[in-house]
């Protein structure tokens, strides 16, 4: 999976994002990058807002465990969770695409 990189702390994420989708998920790959539909409007920050929200839930940690590290007004964004693992993260993006 060439979107995970793995760092001492835990793991970044490069996502490709739709939002104003009718439901949150993660649909598959796209272009390099996990692609996740967020069912919020890109507008004042609630994507992005969504996105920590889904990731925290998806993974299992708190919310301030993921941060938006880049990519804040566009679709292509890098996301770091901390407290998990490569093998983790891994693991639980198969288990969701198949």
């Amino acid at each position: 999976m060439c979107y995970l990189t793995e760092t001492e702390q835990g793991v970044f994420l490069d996502l490709y994002i739709r939002p104003s989708a009718s439901r949150s998920k993660v649909v598959g790959e796209h272009d390099g990058r996990l692609k996740v539909s967020i069912a919020a409007p890109p507008v004042d920050g609630k994507a992005n807002a969504l996105i920590i929200k889904f990731f925290a839930k998806f993974f299992g940690v708190k919310k301030s465990d993921v941060q938006l590290e880049s990519g804040e007004t566009g679709k292509r964004k890098r996301v770091h969770i901390t407290g998990v693992s490569l093998e983790d993260v891994s693991q639980r993006i198969t288990a969701e695409l198949s």
